[in-house]
């Protein structure tokens, strides 16, 4: 089992930054792939970005390009998601996610975390 907590949600004005992490308690974390994923109210969890398990490799959806940034401390078992530049439209509970490939699909996670809420105002 793999226990996934992640924390720093919070109210932001658009424009503004966040970092969210993901602490993590169980079997060894090193091992994981990292996902973020998201969902809006009335919307499908979609997915954000990925992060190997070395932290050599990451990947994003295209909406977040260029202003979220994924990494790891596999010293602290913690993976992050910092996020710049940020729209209402990101505004959703974001998720951590731990599985073994590398896969966008949430289908393919095995463990989550609780959800933390983002919320972008204009």
């Amino acid at each position: 089992q793999v226990q996934l907590v992640e924390s720093g949600g919070e109210l932001v004005q658009a424009g503004g930054s966040l970092r969210l992490s993901c602490a993590t308690s169980g079997r060894t974390f090193s091992n994981y792939v990292m996902g973020w994923f998201r969902q809006a109210p009335g919307k499908e969890r979609e997915f954000v970005g990925l992060i190997s398990a070395s932290g050599s490799n990451t990947v994003y959806t295209d909406s977040v390009k260029g202003r979220f940034t994924i990494s790891r401390d596999n010293a602290k078992n913690t993976v992050y998601l910092q996020m710049n530049s940020l729209k209402p439209e990101d505004t959703a509970v974001y998720y951590c996610a731990a599985g073994r490939y590398w896969r966008f699909s949430s289908a393919a996670y095995d463990y989550w975390g609780q959800g933390t809420q983002v919320t972008v105002s204009s």
